[in-house]
């Protein structure tokens, strides 16, 4: 099964380093002691470790945990990395996320171009 993150009702970034060795348990523990989360609410969980060019991202489907994992053959991820902490991301967020952007951007290029907000 694969994850329509158009569809979850809440992304959450883990902002840092994580240590991408770990697995369901490992991330699903983190979610809970130290940002005191549900990690079995809608919400999918996204990780990136020492290099900006992998992620794991974490879902609860109902029934399990599905773990993803990704690694990107050209380019970077501009992962926030100035602090210890877990934010909430909106759709437009992770598409830019996912295109190479960061996740401030004040508008898309779309956007600036079109003259739409």
């Amino acid at each position: 099964m694969l994850i329509d993150y158009t569809k979850v009702s809440h992304i959450y970034i883990v902002c840092g380093k994580t240590d991408l060795r770990r697995g369901i348990d490992g991330l699903a523990g983190i979610i809970q002691s130290q940002y005191q989360l549900d990690v079995y609410e809608d919400a999918l969980f996204l990780f990136c470790g020492g290099r900006s060019d992998r992620f794991k991202m974490l879902y609860w489907d109902g029934d399990g945990f599905l773990l993803l994992y990704k690694r990107l053959e050209n380019g970077k991820l501009h992962w926030p990395r100035h602090r210890e902490e877990v934010k909430l991301l909106s759709q437009q967020q992770l598409r830019w996320l996912f295109e190479g952007l960061k996740i401030d951007q004040k508008s898309s290029v779309h956007e600036a171009v079109t003259g739409s907000l």
